[in-house]
This record gives C-alpha cells, sequence and structure tokens, in this order.
C-alpha cells in the first residue's frame, strides 16, 4: 500500500502531471484521515442532487446520444437545442458515455464541449473517458487527450495507459509515465515494469530498456525483480550483441536455483550459433533439459538455421533428425531450411528425400521451397531436372518471379550456359519480371568467367541506365577480368566509379589491381597499392605479394623487394624457396656488401 504522506512530500512541483496527482492523493488522504464527515456531507448533497435531476440529465442524454449518432454537423445546432442545459455538469457526461457506448463520440462531444467559453475540464469527465479511451486500446487518442487537459488520472490509470501505449508502440511515451509515477513516490508493479521491457524489446529499443531497468534499480524493486524481468534482460543483451553479458546473468539466476524462461535460451542460443561458439550452444541445449525447460520447436529452429547459416549442414541434419526422434514435428521452415543447407552441400539424394518427406507431412512447397530444390540440382549441374522442377512450380500455380529467374540464370551461368541465360534475361521484362542487381551481377560474373569482358561492362552500363543501383559485385569481377586482360588504367577507372558511388570495394579487388600492374610493368605504382592496403589494415593475399617481389627483383629494385619481404613476414606469410633463390641470386650479382646479413635476416624471418 502507498504511504500517503510520504507520497505527497515527494511529489515535486514542476510536472503539471505530478501537481495533479498530488491533489489525487490529498483527496485519498482526507479520505483515510479522519475527513470522512465532511467527505459524507459531500457525498448526501450528491446524491440529492443526482435524486432531482437524474430523470432530466439520464432523457436529455438519451435524446443528445442520439442526436450525435445520427446528425453529422450536430456541434453547430446543439447549444440551441438546449439553450438552457448545463452541458458542464460531470454527471450528464457519464450518463452521455454510457448512452453512446463509442469512446470515440463521447472524445468527439467532449472536444467540442472543450471549445465552449469558460470550459473548465471537470476532473470525474476527465478521468472517465481517460479511462475509456484505455479500455479502448485507443493509445494516440489517450495520449493527446492526457497532454491536452488539465487532470490528474489514479496512479492505477497511468499503469493502464503505459501498457495501453506499450501496446501501441510508443513506447517512449511509456518511459515518460514512469517518471511521472516516480516523482510522485508511486512504485508501478514489476508485471508493469515486465510489459514495457517486453514491448520495448518487440519494438527493438534496447536503449529504452536500459533506462527503465536503471530506473527500477533507483526505484528501490531489486527485491521484487523476477525471473522474467531477467528473461527480458538476456534477449535484450543478445540483441545489442552482447551474448557474453546476456551468459553471465544466465549464470547467476541458474546458480540461484532459477531458470528464464524459453525464449531467454532460444535468444541466447541463436547469439552463440552468430559468434559460432558451437560449445555453448550444446552446453545451452543440455543445461535446458538439465531445468526441464523442454526445448521447443524455436529452439531446434534457432539451431538448425545457425548450423546451416554457418556452413554445419552435417551438424545441423543430426540436430534436425533428433528433433524428430524426440517427437517434435519440424515445420515448413525448417524441412526448407535442411533442404537448402543440403543443396549448399551438393547432397541432392538426402535434399530430395526432405522433399518428399516434407509432402507426405502434408506441406505444400511454397515457391522458396522450390527455389531451393532448383538452387540444388543447378549447383551439380543437374540442368534438366532444374527445368522439370521449375515446369513443375509453375503448374502449381506459382508465377515467374525475380527469385526463380535468378536461380535458373544462376545455373545456367555456373555451367558455362550464359547465352541461354541471357536469352531468359531477356525475357523477364515481357513477362513483367523485375531484373534487379542480382540478376544483373549474376550475368556479369558469367560473362567475365568466360572472358565475355565488352558484354559486362555494357550490362553494367544498362543496369547504371535503368537506376538500378550497383553494388560492390557489379563491379568485382569486371575489374578482375580487365586487369588478367592487361586494362588497367580502365579497372583503374572502375575503381574510382565504385568510390564514387560509395561502395566499399572487396580486398582482393585491390589484389587483382596490384597484379596487373605489375603485369604491365607499373611495378612502383603496384607497390605504392600495397603499402596502402597495409596502412589501412587490409591483409594483400600471399601470391600478391610474391608477384610485386619478383617484379621489383626483375627491375632491380632489390631495397624495395627486401622491404616488400619485411610486410610479408610480418602479415604471417612466408617466403617460397624459388623466389628467395632468385633474389639472392640477384644480389650476389650485384655484389652487395650486405648479402651476408640480409641472407641471415631473411633466413631467420622466414
Amino acid at each position: 500500500m502507498v504511504n500517503l504522506t510520504s507520497l505527497m512530500i515527494s511529489i515535486r512541483q514542476n510536472s503539471r502531471f505530478v501537481k495533479n496527482l498530488r491533489i489525487h492523493i490529498r483527496n485519498l488522504s482526507v479520505e483515510t484521515n479522519g475527513g470522512n464527515n465532511g467527505r459524507e456531507e459531500i457525498e448526501s448533497s450528491e446524491k440529492l442532487l443526482n435524486l432531482t435531476h437524474r430523470k432530466d440529465v439520464s432523457e436529455i442524454a438519451a435524446e443528445v446520444g442520439k442526436v450525435i449518432r445520427s446528425k453529422p454537423r450536430w456541434e453547430q445546432s446543439l447549444l440551441s437545442d438546449y439553450p438552457s442545459f448545463n452541458f458542464h455538469d460531470p454527471s450528464f457526461f457519464s450518463e452521455l458515455l454510457k448512452q453512446l457506448n463509442n469512446v470515440f463520440l463521447s472524445l468527439r462531444f467532449f472536444l467540442w464541449l472543450s471549445s465552449q467559453p469558460e470550459f473548465l475540464p471537470h476532473p470525474v469527465s476527465c478521468n472517465k473517458l481517460f479511462d475509456a479511451l484505455l479500455e479502448a486500446k485507443a493509445c494516440a487518442p489517450a495520449k493527446s487527450f492526457l497532454h491536452s487537459f488539465d487532470f490528474s488520472p489514479e496512479p492505477a490509470s497511468l499503469e493502464n495507459y503505459i501498457r495501453c501505449v506499450c501496446e501501441g508502440g510508443i513506447v517512449e511515451e511509456a518511459v515518460k509515465i514512469f517518471d511521472v509515477l516516480k516523482e510522485a513516490g508511486y512504485h508501478p508493479s514489476v508485471e508493469t515494469w515486465n510489459f514495457a521491457f517486453q514491448s520495448c524489446l518487440k519494438f527493438g529499443r534496447t536503449d529504452l530498456i536500459w533506462k527503465l531497468y536503471e530506473e527500477m534499480m533507483e526505484a528501490g524493486v531489486q527485491k521484487d525483480v523476477d525471473i522474467e524481468t531477467v528473461g527480458y534482460l538476456i534477449q535484450a543483451f543478445c540483441n545489442d550483441n552482447k551474448v557474453s553479458r546476456a551468459y553471465e546473468i544466465l549464470r547467476q539466476v541458474l546458480e540461484d536455483g532459477l531458470a528464464p524462461c524459453n525464449d531467454a535460451f532460444n535468444k541466447l542460443i541463436s547469439g552463440f550459433c552468430e559468434e559460432k561458439n558451437y560449445h555453448r550452444v550444446s552446453e545451452l541445449l543440455h543445461t535446458m533439459i538439465a531445468k526441464n525447460c523442454n526445448p521447443d520447436i524455436f529452439t531446434y529452429q534457432e539451431i538448425i538455421n545457425g548450423f546451416c547459416k554457418n556452413g554445419k549442414t552435417l551438424q545441423a541434419f543430426e540436430v534436425f533428425n533428433a528433433l524428430k526422434d524426440r517427437g517434435y514435428a519440424p515445420d515448413m521452415v525448417m524441412y526448407t531450411t535442411m533442404i537448402h543447407g543440403l543443396c549448399k552441400m551438393s547432397r541432392l539424394e538426402d535434399a530430395r528425400r526432405l522433399w518428399f518427406e516434407m509432402i507426405d507431412k502434408g506441406f505444400r512447397p511454397n515457391e522458396y521451397s522450390y527455389n531451393t530444390l532448383i538452387y540444388g540440382f543447378c549447383k551439380i549441374g543437374n540442368l534438366d531436372e532444374a527445368m522439370k522442377l521449375y515446369k513443375e512450380m509453375l503448374d502449381s500455380g506459382y508465377k515467374e518471379t525475380t527469385l526463380s529467374c535468378n536461380t535458373l540464370i544462376l545455373g545456367l551461368c555456373l555451367h558455362g550456359r550464359t547465352d541461354e541465360a541471357y536469352d531468359f534475361f531477356r525475357e523477364m521484362p515481357c513477362k513483367s519480371i523485375v531484373c534487379d542487381v542480382i540478376t544483373y551481377n549474376t550475368l556479369i560474373q558469367g560473362f567475365c568467367r568466360e572472358g565475355k569482358v565488352l558484354q559486362s561492362i555494357d550490362l553494367l552500363k544498362e543496369l547504371q541506365a535503368k537506376g538500378v543501383q550497383p553494388s560492390t559485385s557489379s563491379y568485382t569481377h569486371l575489374i578482375q577480368k580487365l586487369c588478367q586482360l592487361g586494362n588497367v588504367q580502365e579497372a583503374k577507372e572502375m575503381w574510382n566509379d565504385m568510390h564514387n558511388r560509395g561502395l566499399q570495394p572487396m580486398v582482393c579487388t585491390r589484389d587483382h589491381i596490384i597484379s596487373g600492374l605489375c603485369e604491365k610493368g607499373c611495378v612502383v605504382e603496384g607497390m605504392e597499392w600495397l603499402i596502402t592496403m597495409l596502412k589501412s589494415n587490409l591483409k594483400p593475399q600471399k601470391k600478391t605479394f610474391c608477384k610485386l617481389i619478383q617484379s621489383l627483383i626483375q627491375i632491380g629494385k632489390l631495397d624495395d623487394s627486401l622491404s616488400i619481404i619485411g610486410s610479408m613476414f610480418r602479415v604471417g606469410y612466408k617466403l617460397e624457396e624459388g623466389i628467395l633463390s632468385h633474389l639472392l641470386d640477384k644480389l650476389c650479382e650485384n655484389k652487395y656488401h650486405f648479402v651476408e646479413s640480409k641472407l641471415e635476416e631473411i633466413i631467420n624471418s622466414n
């Protein structure tokens, strides 16, 4: 129970809500502290007044309710229709609320009433309308009403308001109301705190979770914090990619003999899957079983998805089969995820078996499922089976989409059938199918693989002309091919175009340019590119180092070659014996006085 005396003392003067709460709580304290006689007299007067006017008020409320429901512009004539009636009477408004039985019409009437001269909001009317708005889950109107009129909602109403705005996604407003209640000395229930935590998680506002939790601790409700609160904190840490912190909290509550809900475990499992910490994933799974928090379908889904995403398809397959052994029935998403993982490993027999098992379980393959298996057949080069499945997908009622077309184009390009892929690409606009950046990138890569650079460049220009934003992949393969063909200047122009578009080149793109410069005899410029990479904390490929060192040796820049060798050792590479022998021969030919010392240094470093 709230200590009313201390609550009144703690109320601050700088908030309208807090001032109103003070008045409200003073009234409560009058009722509780010997003011009963005065209160009884007031109540008797009100009863007498109600007995005298109830019939008139009820009748007029019923009439006005009919007018409001049936007359579009009742605001223009209501005063003239009832010239002597006091619409400000709170008992009338209470009756009207009942008659209308529609909170939005009631709000419309109240707003009209507030526009009248000498309007003063009556606390009873304000509170009843506010509570009605909360009951209707009308969070936006309730927020506007609260901030527009000077009245004091009861603390319980403000708790309901917190829940209402949280459900509506206005979680910042909920935090403000917590502050109001804190200043008034009123402590919301832990259930209300948890509801706010849950809503902040739902709407991705972990920043507000930490603010609320800090206020919760300051309010001195540590002893009331329950395992549900802990579960939300664990999930918030995981959402902020602080999985280790979340794990620390879990260990603490487990030591106390408690265990959070499955959602918290599932979040942690997902986080450790992202970090590829499979030891922790296994540990958490066993912990759940030991604590009687039986892993649910979502737990297994997180594990399977995490394993598949990180190339651990065999482990995912083991979990998938264990899931069925434990009596769980995989859903459509899990079947498709597992089929996709098996297709990536080219295990089409297993994928095909799961496909038919999925159908036998009553799941009708959707477009994504079809494309997953089509991709699998394309990957192993069985394009005839891929086309057969594609036709089956269309016969099942699914239309061709950008995704399905991209899947087939990729399969054709992977196996040297770029001309067929290009014809398929040209048919897409005729079928009102959008060609996206993935469509163009797949064809650009396919043409580059076959040495058809001009066609690739034309596709890049077409992509840009159509207003499609190119990606890093749009340039990478083209730059590589241009460098291999000796067109380094054109490759560098494409590099500059990437930068001008705000795209971050892949590290290997710089390797291609360095190798191309060396082939063209621009070795010094190639060395400058490599030094720039090192200064940017980028690691060139070993073959790039070797190519540059050999080129420097050939043009007699032995000091520079030694410098590059030193850099090569520092990033963790070893020097090939052939290059080392070539370098020593050159050093001896030039009778360098430091050959012996450099030889010893290179051998020791290598």
